[in-house]
């Protein structure tokens, strides 16, 4: 009985401490496995990124395709006439004697077109100056048309003048060399200019002949010929310069 009761004791001891082993291995594996998972955790996830690192990638993800504005670049301008050691201060005694020299070279283009009124007149009328002409030869006739063709070339001798004074008159301005209508229109001077002067003194002549009975002879019946070559240098100068036409 005693032997028994004693077996019994060694039986439950020895199950009690089995148990304890048991136990205490499954709570040293669980307390393993849990430090394994944790260091695994810690190990795999990185560090949160800062805000810099953001910002960085933020820009490199941007498209490549939009290029950075530039600052305009500078035309460069071109050099002045200070630069050049000259000075662009207008010089008011120059920009007065332009002033007049325009202003008078218009006044005698406008008189240089009234002439030709009163010198085509004179032309027109010019047919009724001649003498007439009797059975016992030539007479002074009326004088009448003689009369107005020689009032009407005075007066285009007058208006010539005028004309000329105003081109003469005007200021000097260097100019560079002329070419085309103006050179023609100075060119032609030379002829008309003349050719005013002569008119007007064969006329005289040539009028003083007829009033006397006489017939025209002399150097005064070049007066026609003279004056039509007079008349179309002088329309051929204001066409050189005028055309088209303006007043």
């Amino acid at each position: 009985m005693a032997v028994t009761q004693l077996g019994s004791k060694l039986v439950l001891a020895a199950f009690f401490a089995t148990s304890l082993t048991c136990t205490r291995a499954t709570f040293a594996q669980a307390f393993s496995s849990s430090d394994t998972t944790s260091g695994l955790t810690a190990a795999s996830l990185p560090d949160a990124p800062s805000a810099l690192v953001a910002q960085q990638q933020q820009q490199q993800q941007q498209p490549q395709s939009q290029p950075q504005q530039q600052p305009p670049a500078q035309k460069p301008t071109e050099p002045s006439l200070s630069d050049l050691g000259l000075s662009n201060a207008p010089d008011p005694a120059l920009q007065a004697r332009l002033d007049r020299h325009t202003q008078m070279l218009k006044m005698h283009q406008r008189l240089g077109l009234i002439t030709l009124i009163p010198m085509a007149a004179a032309v027109i009328s010019s047919g009724g100056a001649t003498a007439h002409h009797n059975g016992t030869g030539v007479t002074g006739g009326d004088t009448t048309s003689r009369d107005v063709h020689a009032a009407l070339g005075g007066l285009t001798v007058a208006m010539y003048g005028a004309t000329a004074y105003y081109a003469i008159a005007a200021p000097r301005i260097p100019e560079a060399h002329v070419k085309g209508g103006i050179k023609v229109h100075k060119y032609l001077i030379y002829v008309h200019l003349p050719g005013m002067v002569l008119t007007p003194i064969l006329g005289v002549m040539a009028f003083n002949q007829l009033n006397n009975g006489e017939k025209v002879h002399g150097i005064a019946s070049a007066h026609a010929a003279v004056a039509w070559t007079t008349v179309a240098s002088y329309t051929a100068a204001i066409v050189a310069v005028s055309w088209p036409i303006k007043l």
